[in-house]
């Protein structure tokens, strides 16, 4: 494999001196680009477009060759293990994702078997392996998974909720069913995230999408101590490199401390927490990542400068930083505004790396 020409971003994550702070967006592989739409359409549907490793290496380097991005992230969906456990994910038009065998009682989680990375889920393999190779060295690949709680919702619920009432009916009426379950995926995610490791991922995050919806006590028993199990199994280092870990729970600011002490090497905000109270919060522990509201992309590029030189300022001086929204970029977005975004933090962060 090639050196890194760029490896400001994982530099960013183990908190070593950089010359600017690091950018990259959740979701910049996607629907806001018409080139995204195009192969997308090429590919018939969403899990066809992931099943195709040349398809998904295309829409990875996409917002690439649009923009000076110091990472790409592998082109996949969270829901990937569990598909490969045998529930039939599909995708319902405006509805979102959908399982035709949702898990709802203890035997349904006894039947399921932790998938093998290179068989059931090979084809993530692949396209791990392609987009590493067409990356010729330009910028570190990011792998990824969704948390163990996440996939669990969306098993139990069989699709998307609001209200999270069956999960959380299991949750409390039979609570060993439920750690069986997320214990299973957090067996089934390390051994995904390593195989994406081998497979040439420089660094991995886990998205904890739904740990917000979730008590105090709740969230460390049924989502913190999972996800604490997994970066505790990860292959932590390749190609003679570190290999840098990052959790994201959304609307999990409270818990910032317990997430900085499960050995993770960078926490990943939204943006309902301020990064200077953050970073007071964790010190020097670990790189943060954030925090940008994905809806300031749709105001006038002077606004969006403001709010980078806001949050510049906030992290204030010094290492430790990656620059991203606090959550996906909106499908309906400009990409002229994405690309006044990530140029505003090159130029404005310079300052806060000098000497």
């Amino acid at each position: 494999m090639k050196p890194l020409k760029n490896d400001t971003y994982l530099r960013a994550l183990m908190r070593q001196p950089t010359d600017y702070t690091p950018v990259w967006m959740m979701r910049q592989a996607g629907r806001y680009l018409p080139e995204y739409k195009a192969t997308r359409a090429q590919a018939g549907d969403f899990m066809s477009l992931c099943r195709n490793a040349e398809l998904a290496c295309e829409v990875t380097l996409q917002p690439l060759r649009r923009f000076p991005l110091d990472a790409a992230i592998l082109f996949s969906d969270i829901l990937t293990i569990p598909d490969a456990m045998g529930l039939g994910l599909y995708f319902e038009t405006g509805e979102g994702p959908r399982f035709e065998r949702p898990v709802t009682c203890a035997a349904d989680v006894q039947r399921i078997g932790i998938p093998d990375p290179e068989g059931e889920l090979g084809y993530v393999m692949n396209a791990v392996r392609t987009i590493r190779r067409e990356l010729q060295g330009e910028v570190p690949l990011i792998g990824f998974s969704g948390s163990p709680w996440t996939l669990a919702t969306y098993m139990v619920e069989g699709g998307s909720s609001k209200a999270f009432t069956k999960i959380k009916k299991m949750m409390y009426a039979e609570p060993q069913t439920l750690h069986l379950l997320l214990d299973k995926l957090a067996d089934s995610v390390t051994s995904y995230l390593n195989a994406q490791v081998a497979a040439g991922a420089q660094s991995l995050m886990i998205f904890d999408t739904w740990g917000g919806v979730l008590t105090p006590r709740d969230y460390n028993e049924f989502s913190l101590q999972y996800m604490a199990k997994i970066v505790d199994g990860l292959t932590r280092e390749s190609d003679g490199r570190r290999v840098p870990v990052t959790l994201f729970t959304k609307n999990g600011g409270q818990w910032l401390e317990a997430i900085a002490a499960t050995g993770c090497d960078a926490v990943g905000l939204d943006w309902t927490i301020n990064i200077a109270d953050a970073k007071r919060r964790v010190g020097d522990k670990v790189a943060l990542q954030g925090n940008m509201d994905p809806s300031m992309l749709y105001a006038s590029p002077e606004r969006i400068e403001q709010e980078v030189a806001s949050i510049l300022e906030g992290f204030g001086h010094g290492p430790g930083h990656v620059f991203n929204l606090g959550h996906g970029i909106h499908l309906d977005v400009e990409p002229e505004h994405a690309g006044a975004f990530i140029e505003s933090v090159h130029r404005l962060s310079r300052s806060y790396h000098a000497g």
